[in-house]
């Protein structure tokens, strides 16, 4: 058989073009994959556990305004639990930030990262995934489609009228046959190389990157379950409670020192010196005039 002839069949041209067609697809999709992961990867990999708690709002304008991961990181930041602190000012003016709670002290998730970034947000949800995953049918189905249609085109054409015409036709025929099962054997083998191909181009471009990320996110976020979070919470709250009953309990106490300490160096001196002022009037009065007969003097009445 002419293989000039064979190529250049319209069902061979047609399951040509649609295996170039998917492979070509399949390339661009997943080198866009894997574009956006490695930055995605490369991004993650500039920030640590220690300074994302003080970096996290770089962190969150950055990764929000990449459209690839922007909707998975919108739904994943509302799980996350911060480490929250008070800003201190110490006796030489400078500032010291200190933990609310001591059970928390890093950003901490109460769902797992790959609930949100998984194969599914970050990968198939990118490209028509299901596209990808009938094109080996497509590609087979259409070698029983191109057979069949060369076995009706080739019997149309068969002539019966002389015997000439009749061995012409017969030949022809057995030529279209011969085209039509190799279209069987060319969708059934270019189905087979799509999905051998697909398999180790996906693995390499797509679910190798794909790990690293969830690796660098697990690295980032600490994962703490619900209740757990809420038992560490419950009991700071005790801590500071008790700490704040005994701090209302011993505060009439302090207070009442206080204020002896303040009187006793205020009032006190301030008292003496009336007194003192006092009597040195006594004198002043005795020097004066003579003491009255009837009675005592009044400032000794008086004291």
């Amino acid at each position: 058989m002419d293989i000039v002839k064979f190529i250049f069949d319209p069902a061979v041209l047609i399951i040509l073009a649609t295996f170039v067609s998917i492979i070509v697809f399949c390339v661009q999709k997943f080198s866009y994959v894997n574009t956006n992961l490695l930055w995605l990867l490369n991004f993650l990999k500039k920030f640590k556990k220690t300074d994302l708690t003080y970096r996290f709002g770089e962190f969150d304008k950055v990764i929000s305004q990449n459209p690839y991961v922007s909707s998975a990181w919108q739904e994943f930041r509302n799980t996350l639990v911060f480490s929250e602190s008070v800003a201190l000012k110490k006796q030489d003016n400078s500032v010291a930030y200190q933990n609310v709670s001591q059970a928390v002290n890093s950003i901490q998730t109460t769902v797992d990262p790959m609930y949100f970034f998984n194969e599914d947000s970050l990968v198939l949800s990118k490209y028509n995934s299901k596209f990808v995953q009938i094109a080996p049918t497509l590609l087979t189905g259409m070698g029983p489609l191109f057979t069949f249609l060369n076995i009706a085109v080739a019997f149309t054409r068969v002539d019966f009228s002389s015997q000439e015409s009749t061995i012409s036709s017969v030949s022809g025929l057995m030529g279209s046959m011969q085209i039509a099962a190799l279209c069987s054997v060319l969708a059934v083998g270019a189905s087979l190389i799509f999905m051998f191909f697909e398999k180790l181009y996906y693995n390499k471009m797509c679910k190798k990157p794909l790990q690293e990320v969830q690796e660098a996110m697990y690295s980032l976020f600490d994962n703490i379950s619900s209740e757990k979070f809420l038992i560490e919470l419950l009991k700071e709250t005790k801590i500071q409670n008790s700490n704040l009953t005994g701090l209302l309990t011993s505060l009439p106490n302090q207070f009442k020192e206080a204020l002896d300490q303040s009187l006793s160096k205020a009032i006190v001196p301030y008292m003496e010196n009336l007194l003192f002022g006092v009597n040195n009037l006594k004198e002043t009065l005795k020097d004066i005039r003579p003491p009255q007969q009837n009675g005592g003097d009044v400032v000794d009445d008086l004291f």
